[in-house]
């Protein structure tokens, strides 16, 4: 007894084409089989059409790759509890988790000038809180760029901890410890003996991100 082929009409209707769904699979993709399988061709694919359906709205895998990062920042929520300052860090670690979480997508805002509408949501934020800070509108708006490299640098640096082969970042510091410790101590002096501190735990981030609102509040452009 022969089978016949399922027809087209009997298949479950596609949910039509938008720049939202192919946005929200491009992420699925990402997340379940990595950066490298991310290609306009394999979006096609989950979609059950062909490329060239894809371009109608996005114009190529760098602009969809744009428009996942935007739409992970719209998991960002916009504290409005604390001072400027407790504000200002809930908001940052909050962008360099929801940057962190999808492999590669840090590195898309390395470079550019936010344009999405959850990146200005953030974005606006920030000059909002720094402002409340006293900034004059020059150094609040040269700080938001400082702030911005640090938020995009730090997702990048934590996506690539997350990445490493199934490492969680305790075995990776514990792996690069291993090798310090058997460097030759009149070659690499100041490593050698600063080994504990520089590979000591505690909030780096938090640290780093008051270094960067002291600067900025005692270095007024001009």
């Amino acid at each position: 007894m022969s089978t016949q082929p399922t027809s087209r009409r009997a298949r479950p209707a596609k949910a039509p084409l938008s720049r939202e769904v192919i946005v929200r699979t491009g992420l699925q993709v990402l997340d379940r089989d990595g950066l490298d399988a991310l290609t306009m061709r394999r979006v096609a694919q989950e979609l059950d059409t062909g490329p060239a359906s894809l371009y109608v709205y996005v114009k190529n895998r760098d602009d969809l790759m744009a428009a996942m990062l935007d739409e992970a920042l719209g998991q960002v929520p916009l504290t409005s509890d604390g001072s400027w300052q407790e504000q200002l860090r809930t908001l940052v670690a909050a962008a360099v988790g929801a940057m962190s979480r999808h492999e590669g997508l840090a590195v898309t805002a390395l470079g550019g000038i936010p344009t999405g509408a959850n990146a200005l949501l953030v974005l606006d934020r920030v000059l909002a809180l720094l402002k409340q800070g006293g900034l004059d509108d020059t150094t609040a708006a040269w700080a938001v760029d400082l702030i911005h490299l640090y938020i995009t640098a730090a997702g990048a640096e934590q996506s690539a901890y997350n990445a490493k082969d199934g490492l969680v970042q305790g075995d990776y510091i514990a792996e690069v410890d291993r090798h310090y410790a058997s460097l030759p101590a009149d070659r690499y002096p100041m490593i050698t003996s600063l080994r504990g501190a520089l590979l000591s735990p505690g909030d780096r981030g938090a640290w780093a991100l008051r270094v960067l609102i002291n600067g900025i509040l005692g270095t007024p452009v001009g």
